[in-house]
């Protein structure tokens, strides 16, 4: 995921504070087998997910803009624990429902070895 469209897909800083660009030199992309995955992948996978989905809408706008627009409340960050709670709740919800229903045979879980 590129963060701005540009031919230059990235940068980064190195030792002694050497600034580097990154390009692409061919598309060699790839996909992640996730049922191969332990909970330790699984959890390093989702955060290395995050972390380039929120690095490509961070660099999408102009922080100073979005950092005026938002303000120095703590009104968003209310908002975005709020919904952070919510979301767990729900997929915790989401999980006794799906436990129950393979329970009573209401759907089948295969579990591969």
């Amino acid at each position: 995921m590129q963060a701005a469209s540009d031919f230059f897909l990235g940068w980064g800083e190195g030792e002694n504070r050497a600034h580097f660009y990154v390009r692409q030199l061919r598309d060699m992309k790839t996909n992640a087998i996730i049922e191969d995955f332990d909970a330790a992948d699984l959890r390093g996978y989702g955060r290395v997910c995050g972390w380039a989905l929120a690095r490509a809408h961070a660099c999408s706008g102009d922080s100073a803009m979005i950092a005026g627009y938002m303000g120095s409340s703590e009104i968003f960050d209310d908002a975005m624990c709020d919904f952070a709670v919510a979301y767990a709740d729900q997929a915790e919800t989401d999980c006794r429902g799906f436990v129950t229903a393979v329970r009573k045979g209401r759907i089948k879980a295969v579990l591969d070895a």
